[in-house]
């Protein structure tokens, strides 16, 4: 479906199945370079049991046209206005590497909208090494290969899929290749300039589950653990998995995810 945000028509995928704004909303939002796609396997589920599911591509990724946003921060003033054009005073968030800090950023900046919050292969801070930043900066197909290569485990390489004869690695580069010149520079940049003061990460109210995977060679497990620790009455999972955890361990992520939103539900 398509809304309106900021002034640009924003494109999501619903899991298909036709929105219904009767139902409790889960807001997924996508990584670098990504689409709604990265998130196949928790959307349909979660579509057919019992939310309505939005996973928008992210401005300036996938479908959805305009300039790509270059701050965290405005990525999330951008999905609160996606909610608000929903028509959606709250909504439970998911979101992976990017779409973590953008999901902690709204939840920080609208609590009154989060009703519980997911951040998958996350971090504060996400540093992004030099060398990758500046491949990504010239589009370069080192770039693509970088995040793609880095963003799985290494078992990924030998075609370990939840579709047998899918491979993982080159699906995930493809769709890296696909993005629109900058886009990948963009939310790398975000990542690494993404500092919040400390003081309002430990103040957040909001249920939090984070989700580390064992493997993550972009933002390690013990990242995960450490802004768990930060944030009050957070829940760590650990999953057997890459930082492309959604695909690499799409039923232990669906869980987790699953388990958050019954706790966090009034």
């Amino acid at each position: 479906m398509r809304v309106i945000a900021q002034g640009y028509p924003a494109w999501a995928f619903t899991g298909g199945v036709p929105y219904d704004a009767t139902l409790p909303a889960v807001l997924l939002l996508h990584g670098a370079a990504m689409d709604h796609s990265a998130w196949q396997w928790q959307s349909r589920y979660l579509a057919h049991h019992g939310f309505a599911v939005v996973a928008p591509d992210l401005p300036g990724h996938g479908r959805s046209p305009g300039p790509a946003r270059t701050c965290v921060e405005a990525l999330a003033d951008w999905a609160a206005d996606l909610l608000a054009a929903l028509g959606r005073e709250r909504a439970f968030v998911a979101g992976h590497s990017l779409g973590s800090l953008v999901a902690l950023e709204l939840a920080l900046r609208h609590p009154g909208r989060v009703a519980g919050l997911v951040l998958a292969g996350t971090g504060v801070p996400m540093p992004v090494g030099e060398a990758f930043l500046a491949a990504a900066k010239d589009d370069s197909p080192a770039a693509h290969a970088m995040q793609s290569i880095w963003g799985h485990a290494r078992t990924s390489a030998l075609a370990s899929s939840a579709v047998p004869g899918a491979s993982l690695l080159n699906a995930s580069r493809r769709l890296i290749e696909r993005a629109a010149p900058g886009v990948q520079h963009a939310g790398l940049a975000a990542c690494h300039a993404y500092a919040p003061d400390p003081g309002r990460i430990e103040s957040l109210s909001t249920p939090v589950t984070v989700i580390a995977g064992r493997y993550d060679q972009m933002t390690p497990p013990r990242a995960g653990e450490a802004l768990a620790k930060r944030l009050p009455g957070a829940r760590l999972v650990l999953v057997e998995a890459g930082h492309a955890m959604l695909s690499e361990a799409p039923r232990e992520v669906l869980g987790a995810m699953r388990a958050a939103f019954a706790a966090a539900a009034p």
